[in-house]
Formats: structure tokens, sequence, C-alpha cells
């Protein structure tokens, strides 16, 4: 006992505070109120952390690496991985649908206004805000994470190139990265609580809007996610590590994936996929570029959903959605809105825009696109954040690194 209290005590504190944050959320709605700052507290401690923890994770990772090509090669496996397995789930997304077909109901009472948001704004003007801010201070800020994290991995290449200077400037990055570990490790300590409260109130807020005109495709996205995160996730681990690997991930995933359900946030999930992966034995050169990055580019749970909104479109429309040149259509759409959608600020609703505008789909099919991406947020976000960690595994394999020994539970 002492032992599986060693090994498993935090994470079973966190299954304390999420049941009970569960059960409160049901049968205690009016203390949500009460408990939700409680939950905001502890997620923008996770915020405000998690911003110079990428920069240090990701400019030391780059600037210890000395050999130029090992980079290159770390991020054009990264970059295969990503795209590959983005595609097997739109496929087997394609696949499931296929087999069990659903339908949905047109809510005409949703909002439409939504579609002229940003109706001046060009691709051209996106693809600045996707790369780049025009102030150092906006850097800082969560909404422009794509830009930090190139702006991250350029300090990186810098300090590489500027040879025995650049040795004192990589020691303080390797001390930040230090210092920002065990400051993650402490605000985790409040985990339970934190994501006990903020689960109290994503159960009182979102439950009761699962069922209705979307029942039968959110059936299908639950169903086929939860299918998808174990037997696909436990794949990929074997392919990166063999039997090993998958016991090692799914041992160290539990975490991850219940602050990813809590918080219904890819960031917030960041510093304990992180934490994961060095437990799982992930070098951190590595794990240090893939999870970051893929945090903001990888997007198992998007792709999915992606298929899925284009399939209850068709189906309100009476359209035809397996006919070829709309399925090859669709896994295009779909690798844009997964990799490269989540990257912009309010990416989600960009990426529904652009399948609206490819397919010409009219605008009483398009409620139905905004709210089935609102319902699906919990598990969408599990198999986006914790997709990261197999990913970085996945790149450990195809590079030919090996894998440190697996470290115990801190």
């Amino acid at each position: 006992m002492k032992e599986i209290l060693k090994n498993y005590g935090s994470i079973i504190l966190l299954l304390i505070g999420i049941t009970v944050g569960s059960l409160i959320g049901i049968f205690f709605p009016q203390m949500v109120d009460i408990l939700k700052p409680i939950g905001d507290i502890f997620l923008n401690l996770l915020f405000v952390s998690v911003i110079p923890l990428l920069f240090f994770a990701i400019s030391s990772s780059i600037a210890n690496i000395e050999d130029s090509n090992k980079l290159g090669k770390t991020i054009g496996i990264m970059t295969s991985v990503f795209v590959v397995t983005i595609i097997i789930a739109a496929i087997a997304t394609i696949a499931g649908l296929w087999a069990f077909p659903v339908t949905a109901i047109s809510d005409g009472s949703a909002v439409n206004e939504a579609l002229s948001t940003n109706a001046d704004e060009t691709w051209g003007d996106r693809i600045v805000r996707f790369l780049t801010v025009d102030e150092f201070a906006n850097l800082l800020s969560r909404k422009n994470i794509l830009a930090f994290v190139i702006f991250s991995l350029l300090v990186g290449t810098a300090t590489r190139k500027s040879g025995e200077m650049g040795k004192q400037f990589t020691a303080f990055l390797n001390a930040g990265n230090k210092v920002m570990e065990n400051l993650l490790i402490l605000v985790m300590k409040a985990g339970p609580i934190g994501l006990g409260a903020y689960f109290a109130y994503q159960v009182k807020t979102l439950g009761p809007e699962l069922f209705g005109f979307y029942a039968k495709p959110l059936g299908f996205y639950y169903a086929f996610g939860i299918i998808f995160f174990f037997v696909f996730f436990s794949i990929y681990a074997f392919i990166a590590k063999g039997t090993s690997g998958v016991s090692s991930f799914w041992k160290h995933n539990i975490s991850p994936s219940l602050t990813a359900i809590s918080t219904c946030s890819s960031l917030a999930t960041l510093p304990a996929n992180l934490i994961a992966a060095n437990k799982i034995g992930i070098p951190k050169e590595i794990s240090s570029i893939v999870i970051p990055i893929g945090n903001t580019l990888y997007k198992n749970g998007s792709s999915i959903s992606s298929i899925l909104k284009i399939y209850v479109a068709f189906s309100i429309l009476g359209w035809d959605f397996f006919e070829p040149t709309t399925l090859l259509t669709a896994v295009g759409i779909t690798v844009l809105v997964s990799m490269v959608a989540g990257g912009i600020p309010n990416g989600g609703f960009i990426g529904e825009m652009l399948m609206i505008s490819i397919y010409g789909i009219p605008n009483e099919a398009v409620p139905s696109i905004l709210i089935i991406g609102a319902l699906v947020d919990p598990l969408a976000t599990v198999l986006n954040a914790t997709g990261d960690t197999v990913a970085a595994m996945l790149v450990t394999k195809f590079s030919g690194e090996k894998f440190n020994p697996e470290q115990a539970e801190a």
C-alpha cells in the first residue's frame, strides 16, 4: 500500500478532487459560483508559469544541440509524425462515420452573427498574426503562443551560433529551465483543489448541453474519440517503445489526461505533459521541442471534430459526404485546421470558416458546425494535448535516439 501511495498518490488526489467537483456540479450547482474563482486562480497560475517554461524549455534544448543536422532531422521527423498521424485520425473518422452513420437536426436558434467576425481581415493578415506580433510585450500573451514558440526557437538557434559567448547564456537557459520545472511541480501540488473546482464548473455548464439536437453526433464523437484515445495512442506507444512503451505511456498519462479534461486547455496541460515525458524517458532535447510545438500545431481531437463537422453539415443539407472529391478535400481541410489554425488566435473559428467557404455551406448548417465545436471540447482537448507526448515518443523512435531509464513518480 505504501508503494502504491508513493507512486500514485498525486494521481489519486487528482481523481478525488475531480470526483468531488463532479458531484458538486451535479448535486450542488449553487456552490459552483463560489468554487469557480479557486479553479480560475489555479489556471491563471498555470498560464503565467507556462510562458517562461516554454521559453526556457525550447531555447535551452536548441542551444544544447551541437549538431545542426540533428536539429533539422528532429524537426523534419516531428513534422512527418504530425502530418501522417493527423491524416490517420481523419481517415479513421471517415471510416467510423461510414460504418456508423449519424444524423443531426439544425438548430435554428443558434447565433449566426459570428459569420461576420473579422470579415475585413485577409488571409495575408492572418498569416502575419500566425507567425509574428508587432510588439515584444505581445509575445508574452498566450493568445500569441505560436509566435512565442518561433521566437524561442530563434533564441536557441542564435545561442548555438554565438560560440564561447553563447555558453554563458546557455548556462542561464539551462538554469532557468530547471527552476521553471520545479515551479510547475509546486503549482501542480494545488491541482486536486484547483482542477476539482474547475471541473465542478465544467459539469454544471456543459453537462446539460450534451443532449438534445446534437446527441447523436456528439455520442459518435465521444464514443469514437475514447476508442481512438486508447487504441491508436497504444499502437503509437507500441511502435515507439514496444510493450514497455504502452504501459509507460498510460502509467504517466493519467495526470495530463485529468488536467486536460478538467481545464479544456491544451496549454494548461503542457506542464503535466513535460513531466510525463520526462518520466517516460523521452530525451529532453526531443520532448522540449516536440511537446511545446505540438501543443500549438498538433491536434488529433481537432482532426476528428473537423471531419464530424463537415459530415453533420452535409447530413443536414442532404449532400453526399462520401463522394471521393469531398473526402479528399475534407482530409486536406482537416490537416490545415489541425496544424495551422491551431496556432492562430481564434483558430478554431477560422478553421470552421475555412470549411464553410470551401464547400459553400449555406447558413442553415453553420450553427451546427459552431456548436459541435464547443460541445466536443473536453474530449478534444484530451486528444489534442496528450497526443503530444505519444508523438514525442514516435519522434524518439524514428530519430534513432534512446529512451532514458523510466523514472519513478516524484
